[in-house]
C-alpha cells in the first residue's frame, strides 16, 4: 500500500493505514508511559479509565464502558484491577441502590495532575510533525468517521 493517498485509494487501504496508525500510537504511548517518571506503574488504558473517571469525578460502570467504547466485562476486570491497587472505590448510587458509582481514590487523587501532564507530553511527542491546521482536519476527519459509526449503530 502507497503511503500517498489518490483519487483513486481503495477504502480498505485508507482503513489498513487507520488500523496501522491506531497500532503505533498505542504502541509509542506504551513505550513513553512506561518510560515516565509517574510514581505508580500505569499503562495506556488503566491511565484513560482513569482519566475518564476522573474527569467525570462520579461515573457508573456502564457510562464509563460507553464512554470508553469497551464491553462491560473489560471494564469490570480493569475496575476490579484498579480497586485492588487502591485508585478506584466503588459507591452506592444515592439516586438508585441498584446501581454503583466509580471514583477515584486520594491516592490515584495525588497522581491524576501528573498523569495529565504526561499524557499532553506523549500526545505532542506523537503529533510533532503536524501543524496546527492539519491537526484540526485530523480531529474533523476522525470526528466524522467515529460520529458516522456511531449514527449507524442507532440505525
Amino acid at each position: 500500500m502507497s503511503s500517498k493517498a489518490t483519487s483513486h485509494t481503495p477504502a480498505a487501504d485508507v482503513v489498513q493505514l487507520l488500523l496501522h496508525a491506531a497500532r503505533q500510537v498505542r504502541q509509542e504511548f506504551e513505550v513513553e508511559l512506561a518510560s515516565s517518571n509517574l510514581p505508580v506503574q500505569l499503562s495506556g488504558p488503566r491511565g484513560f479509565l482513569l482519566l475518564t473517571v476522573w474527569e467525570a469525578e462520579k461515573i457508573r460502570m456502564n457510562e464509563l464502558a460507553i464512554k470508553l467504547g469497551l464491553k462491560a466485562r473489560t471494564i469490570t476486570e480493569q475496575v476490579d484491577s484498579l480497586e485492588r491497587d487502591g485508585f478506584i472505590k466503588r459507591t452506592a448510587d444515592p439516586n438508585d441502590r441498584r446501581a454503583t458509582l466509580l471514583m477515584l481514590t486520594e491516592e490515584a487523587l495525588r497522581h491524576m495532575h501528573h498523569l495529565k501532564v504526561v499524557q499532553e507530553q506523549i500526545s505532542e511527542k506523537l503529533l510533532r510533525e503536524f501543524a496546527a491546521k492539519q491537526r484540526i482536519e485530523l480531529v474533523e476527519l476522525l470526528s466524522k468517521f467515529i460520529n458516522g459509526k456511531e449514527n449507524e449503530a442507532n440505525r
